[in-house]
């Protein structure tokens, strides 16, 4: 994963400058635009990189916001290392190289895994680097400052890959969100037979429905409140799309199957009741993939889970070897992204895009640029 071998050269620069344009967060709710903060030093094994865009995600808004997994509360301890740049679905331009760099060059289009492997940790030594143990994500320590910034170092360990030079930004943008709905669908094992229900269809949701169609279950079946959202879902391959304000969704599921209930069920809202939701639509034996950061703790019957259903119940985290195969099928067109981009916003504007990022006015995906 490396993307360096040992030489030592200089670091070759095009002409970075001394200060950049970004978003700092030094607390919880306190997030300032810095029109001259320090530009990101290239050391020997690192690269620099000129933002193109950074996508915002719905951890971006509930970090900022104040969520305990974020900061902490008297159960956890805080993770974030402010003041920091958030921002992890982002892509750009290498414009430094450290000497020890030989895999890329510079004006390489690249983006990256979200986490940086530390590479000695027992998960990244087994190849498992999306659970290495100190856990560091672009965008949410000072150490690895993210994309909301004109520039943005990649370090030794971080997992790079070149981006198309002709894929329209727009597409490019999904790369990481699609890279984790990729996982997610991938640790629900579908199969021909399945009758699948993914609930949520906003820009993760949509990448697992647009990759989920590849894999040809019997019938793939979206939930969602916001009925674009369900026009969306159903351009991108959905069978069948329900409002759960309109129907009784667990029983419509229910008669749909005989009585037993979707073979699988995957929860990419973030919300309890999606949550208990699907406990009850899905089949004893079922397998429920759990994806979303929840804003608040969450509590279910879990004898519903052992007792009464025997269900696999599979956690989904970031997006492991999957970035190769998402940049393929974004770039031959499979993976379907027409439409979720809906905005995009210079950095100064970052509240404005905050806002819009919340989804309150029909938006999927909303991004700065520079």
């Amino acid at each position: 994963m490396n993307h360096q071998q040992s030489t030592s050269l200089k670091a070759t620069t095009g002409n970075v400058p001394a200060t950049m344009k970004a978003l700092v967060a030094y607390g919880k709710h306190d997030y300032r635009f810095e029109a001259n903060y320090p530009t990101p030093e290239c050391g020997p094994d690192d690269m620099i990189i000129k933002t193109e865009a950074c996508g915002i995600c719905a951890g971006d808004l509930k970090c900022m916001h104040g969520a305990a997994m974020f900061w902490g509360d008297e159960t956890q301890p805080e993770w974030v290392k402010p003041p920091f740049i958030p921002g992890h679905e982002f892509l750009g331009t290498i414009v430094e190289i450290g000497g020890n760099v030989t895999d890329f060059k510079i004006g390489d289009r690249v983006t990256a895994d979200q986490i940086v492997p530390c590479q000695e940790c027992r998960f990244c030594k087994r190849g498992e680097y999306w659970m290495c143990q100190p856990h560091n994500i672009f965008g949410f320590q000072g150490s690895n400052n993210g994309g909301m910034a004109e520039y943005v170092r990649y370090p030794k360990t971080a997992v790079v890959h070149k981006v198309p030079g002709q894929m329209e930004l727009e597409s490019a943008l999904l790369i990481e969100p699609y890279a984790c709905s990729k996982h997610a669908v991938d640790r629900a094992q579908i199969g021909c037979e399945d009758v699948v229900v993914i609930s949520g269809a906003g820009p993760l949701g949509l990448g697992m429905i647009t990759y989920a169609r590849m894999k040809n279950p019997k019938k793939l079946i979206v939930l969602d409140l916001v009925e674009n959202r369900l026009e969306k879902a159903k351009e991108f391959g959905a069978d069948i799309v329900l409002n759960p304000k309109e129907t009784d969704v667990v029983q419509t599921i229910l008669d749909m199957t005989e009585g037993y209930g979707c073979d699988i069920y995957i929860e990419a809202t973030g919300h309890p009741s999606s949550v208990t939701q699907g406990l009850s639509m899905i089949r004893k034996l079922g397998r429920f993939v759990e994806f979303s950061v929840f804003g608040e703790p969450t509590t279910v019957d879990w004898s519903i889970i052992g007792d009464r259903k025997e269900l696999d119940v599979l956690g989904s985290h970031l997006s492991p070897y999957c970035y190769p195969f998402v940049i393929e099928n974004v770039a031959n067109g499979n993976l379907k992204t027409n439409g979720i981009v809906t905005r995009k916003f210079p950095i100064e504007q970052w509240e404005e895009a905050f806002e819009y990022a919340s989804g309150k006015h029909g938006d999927f995906k909303v991004a700065i640029t520079f």
